[in-house]
Order: C-alpha cells, then structure tokens, then sequence
C-alpha cells in the first residue's frame, strides 16, 4: 500500500467517523427532548392522578371538577361497580388536550341551558347551505373566519371536519382535476 492510498483511506476513515459522530449527537439531542417532554407529560399525569384521588371520596358533586362531554361518565362506572361484590376501579382516562379544552362546553354547562358555541361542522353546513355548486374547503374557512371571528380553526381542521361529514354522509367531495370540493347531500 502506498502512503497516498493510505492517506486517501485514513482521510475517508476521518470523514466517516466525524460524519457519525455528528448523527450520534444528534440523535442524543432528540432523545433528550423527548425524555424532557415525556417527564413533563409524566409529571402533568401524576397531577391529575391526584385530582383524581383528592375527589374521589368526595359525595358533594358540586365540588367536582366538570367534565368535558366527550369524556365517559365515571360515576356512571362506579355506581354499576358498587352493584358487584369487587368493586372495579375505573381506567384513567387522558386528559384532553390543552389546545381544544376551551372550546368544548361541559355536560354541566349544557344542562344548566348556558349558552355555548356550535359545532364547526354544524357551522359549516349552515354556510354550505347557502351555495347552489360545491365549495373549496379554503373559501368555506375564509367565510368562516369572517363571519364568525371568535373561531379560528385552522385549514387542517376544517378540512377534517369537512372529511368527517363526507364520512357521515352529510356532505359530498367532488374532485376537479387536484382541487377538492365540497357541497350539501340533496335532501331526499
């Protein structure tokens, strides 16, 4: 072996080793994000657990924190386990997200005849019902944000709330060459 092609193989030994290196540290970097988010996650479940616990023995239901309309009832599962003879603990539940528990009104709140917000697709139905051909899902977010400024959903949202009325048969998607549309079912 001559010393060049040595040369040539050690500086490519260099270039690899410097090159994972790099990779190594940073993947070390993302591990240690995600360790840090997960302790965070850790830390807001063993609140909550606590809550949980804090609660649980409570019989004044005025004292109970509410709960969000899509959660499961958990008093509901405790008096159907107080019917056995081993009473069942309920699964903790997870919390809702941060970002959309503002917008949703409690069970409470419903029942007590408080005002609360519409649904976004019932919102978007009624502006759908006002045009005769199919709709983009951008124009449909734009009159949205117009007409009701106190919503903001974002373009994802609204083009998942649209997909899910497609899915519930409410709505129907046309296609014109790569755009997506969107129109009423005729009522029939």
């Amino acid at each position: 072996m001559t010393s060049q092609s040595a040369a040539t193989l050690r500086s490519r030994y260099v270039e690899q080793a410097a090159s994972d290196l790099e990779e190594n540290r940073r993947l070390q970097q993302e591990l240690a994000e995600k360790i840090k988010m997960l302790k965070q996650e850790e830390t807001l479940l063993s609140d909550i657990m606590q809550l949980a616990e804090r609660y649980e023995g409570s019989s004044d239901p005025s004292r109970l924190p509410e709960q969000a309309q899509d959660e499961p009832a958990l008093t509901q599962t405790r008096r159907s386990a107080q019917g056995t003879s081993a009473p069942a603990k309920a699964a903790p539940q997870r919390p809702a997200s941060a970002k959309g528990a503002p917008a949703k009104a409690t069970a409470k709140t419903a029942a007590k005849g408080k005002s609360r917000q519409p649904l976004l697709g019932d919102l978007l139905m009624d502006l759908l019902r006002t045009y005769d051909e199919p709709r983009l899902a951008k124009e449909l977010r734009d009159e949205l944000l117009e007409k009701h400024p106190d919503r903001t959903p974002t373009p994802q949202v609204v083009r998942n709330t649209l997909e899910s009325l497609v899915a519930k048969g409410r709505i129907r998607r046309h296609k014109q060459q790569r755009s997506v549309m969107y129109s009423l079912v005729a009522a029939s």
